[in-house]
């Protein structure tokens, strides 16, 4: 498939629509031609690991890969990103939390702490690091007495309080469901907006720590984008038709 030559500087949800998956495995592939060999190796066996397990995932109007790919795109191109852990991570940041058994193998369904062996089974094949990474921003099991709105603002606030690399995962994450939620149809609007709005604040204290590894730039980047998310999340729930 022909892609124009100014697919490096589309953004990435106008890609998703114009050229939808290939375009972006085509976007992907010109980010990462910035990286070694070596680096291109592991950022591809984590892209094919992903495209294997959510192969049958969906994303109300796209395939779920699609989403993995803009986050890890993001992390590169608009974060500055060049620390391959962290993009594989990014690529992987859903593969423990959605498919923990398939991940860690044949038998695994049977076992006590499933998250646990998945964990495990990333850390064999792209390092301890990245497994660390993907178990920050992997959701826990919720308390079923308890809002599970509530308890995920919770998790969040926690495990990146410790992790300055997985907030930078986690804020591109956020960025593709919150700025890109005017991207999705149906009852999955409102209710993703209510999720995501009191994330905000949140998000824009973590990115502003001296820690947070990004420069100075890339965090005014990120600032716009949570005020974009902000005015978007109002027009959906303070203004509804």
């Amino acid at each position: 498939m022909e892609f124009p030559a100014y697919l490096a500087t589309m953004p990435m949800h106008a890609i998703t629509e114009i050229h939808g998956e290939p375009g972006l495995l085509a976007r992907f592939r010109l980010e990462v031609e910035a990286f070694d060999e070596a680096a291109r190796a592991r950022l591809t066996e984590a892209l094919d690991l992903a495209a294997d397990l959510h192969r049958d995932n969906r994303r109300v109007r796209e395939p779920y890969l699609n989403h993995l790919l803009r986050v890890a795109i993001r992390l590169m191109h608009h974060y500055q990103v060049r620390d391959v852990d962290v993009i594989v991570a990014g690529l992987l940041h859903d593969a423990v939390e959605d498919h923990p058994a398939e991940l860690a193998g044949a038998g695994s369904p049977g076992d006590d702490d499933v998250t646990g062996a998945a964990l495990a089974a990333l850390a064999d094949r792209f390092g301890p690091r990245v497994a660390r990474l993907v178990a920050a921003v992997t959701n826990p099991v919720y308390d079923p007495g308890r809002d599970r709105d509530t308890q995920y603002r919770e998790h969040v606030a926690a495990s990146l309080d410790r992790e300055p690399w997985a907030r930078v995962i986690k804020v591109s994450d956020f960025t593709d469901n919150g700025v890109g939620v005017i991207h999705t149809v149906g009852p999955k609007v409102a209710r993703s907006a209510a999720k995501y709005r009191p994330l905000v604040p949140v998000f824009r204290e973590l990115i502003a720590r001296p820690d947070t590894p990004l420069s100075a730039p890339v965090k005014r980047h990120i600032f716009a984008q949570l005020d974009l998310a902000e005015e978007r999340f109002s027009a959906i729930l303070d203004h509804p038709t």
